[in-house]
């Protein structure tokens, strides 16, 4: 039997509408970070799901500490050489220690402008910009394997004035192998959390349709310090005209690393400082194949056009 859907072809006109140590980088108001935990989700709703998550805290194998150095001089050669000898004791004490490196990062080297007032005795006071000398401004990278190697870096680097440490970043050797011990023990948690749901339900997966998503998540140290301030104001009874100078508090900061209660594992629980954390999420999706339905009824278009002609369409 031959089922016929009539299709009315309609014209009109449509419009669319498209309407451990985090630097000082932390203390800026537009640093963001989002996504402080994973969460791979699969397009629809289905049958059953079965997930795990894992954590490995990682300690770093390597740091690097980045400061900045600015330098004015009234020359451009004043100003290389001066900069040059507070950065030379840095490099002597970096070449002390085994385990470190330094590199220099060249940022800018610019002139600098001053004002001179010019009097005139029936006009006003004229502002004339003249050049005052240079200013030059480098990137400090020191690369240490030993944490504790910061405190003597910064030690050094105060006798130079230099004061601003702009990071610290962290890095892993390994990271790949660290990602195949994370995903090995997931597999098999999720195999056994699998199989005795079959057990228990008597049920048998065999048959069904499978689906799997996987991924991995990394946090560092440096994102993850949270800022705070911590004071106790007294209550005053004033009057509208009583004048208050407040003093400014101070913002600080702390170490926020992951929650570990929403995982159902976790590798090097205890730590003591900053360490990058490894977050693993697999999800298997199983649902029972949809049966064929056999003899189904053919469907055949027909097209009307705007002058009552029929046309079939495939």
């Amino acid at each position: 039997m031959k089922k016929y859907i009539i299709v009315l072809l309609h014209l009109f006109t449509a419009q669319f509408l498209f309407s451990q140590v985090s630097g000082n980088v932390n203390y800026l108001n537009n640093v963001h970070y989002p996504n402080s935990n994973i969460d791979f989700r699969f397009t629809s709703n289905d049958e059953i799901i079965f997930e795990i998550k894992g954590l490995n805290n990682i300690k770093a194998d390597s740091y690097v500490a980045i400061f900045n150095i600015t330098q004015t001089g009234k020359t451009s050669e004043e100003a290389n050489q001066l900069i040059n000898k507070r950065i030379a004791a840095i490099k002597d004490f970096i070449k002390t220690k085994k385990e470190a490196s330094i590199y220099v990062d060249m940022i800018s080297f610019v002139p600098v402008y001053d004002y001179i007032v010019e009097k005139k005795l029936f006009s006003k006071k004229t502002y004339n910009e003249i050049p005052r000398g240079f200013e030059l401004q480098k990137n400090i990278h020191i690369k240490y394997n030993n944490p504790t190697l910061l405190n003597e870096i910064i030690t050094i680097c105060a006798k130079s004035e230099i004061y601003d440490l702009i990071k610290v970043d962290y890095f892993i050797n390994n990271l790949e192998l660290k990602k195949q011990e994370l995903t090995k023990k997931a597999v098999q948690l999720i195999k056994d959390k699998m199989g005795n749901y079959q057990e228990l339900m008597h049920v048998d997966f065999v048959g069904y349709k499978k689906q799997m998503i996987e991924g991995f998540h990394v946090k560092y140290p440096t994102e993850m310090y949270k800022k705070f301030q911590s004071y106790s104001n007294t209550a005053l009874n004033l009057t509208r005209a009583a004048r208050v100078n407040e003093v400014k508090k101070m913002t600080k900061l702390y170490y926020q690393p992951i929650v570990e209660k929403e995982f159902d594992f976790v590798i090097n629980p205890s730590y003591m400082e900053p360490v990058v954390q490894l977050m693993y999420q697999i999800k298997i999706k199983v649902a029972p194949k949809k049966k064929d339905v056999k003899n189904k009824p053919a469907i055949k278009y027909i097209l009307i056009t705007p002058k009552g002609d029929l046309k079939n369409l495939a």
